[in-house]
């Protein structure tokens, strides 16, 4: 068999021009398939590390609001009976709550997660298709 980049012979049939090309872009395909196979693993490794710090982060920063709402509640319970100092605290967290799932679900409402360009795209693909077709 010829390999890719030989000179063609002369008196290669079409069946066997044809017989290599095909091999020689089965062989293309399998070799980008496997770079990209590559490529993805590597870039879910990374992404999986991210994520892991990302998690850990937020775990941080979760403890860090529980604790400096433990301190503000027994700060304030140097100037109030404790369970009303509790109650301010947790009255802010509820009010700060409210406010951000009232905002969040305004911005979800408003979003549109339709692809518009890719629809426009396709669309004029259509139209392209139909006028070569006619």
């Amino acid at each position: 068999m010829v390999s890719v980049g030989e000179p063609q012979r002369d008196g290669q049939s079409l069946g066997e021009l044809f017989g290599r090309f095909t091999s020689d872009l089965g062989g293309l395909v399998r070799d980008e398939i496997q770079l990209a196979k590559v490529e993805v693993t590597e870039d879910a490794r990374r992404v999986a590390k991210a994520g892991g710090m990302l998690g850990a982060a937020a775990f941080a920063g979760v403890l860090t609001v529980l604790l400096l709402s433990f301190a503000a509640a027994w700060g304030l319970a140097e100037v109030m009976p404790i369970g009303f100092a509790f109650l301010v605290v947790a009255a802010v967290w509820g009010i700060a709550g409210a406010v951000l799932f009232v905002v969040g679900r305004r911005r979800m409402s408003e979003a549109d997660l339709r692809p518009e360009q890719t629809i426009q795209t396709m669309q004029e693909n259509v139209q392209w298709a139909k006028h070569q077709a006619s």
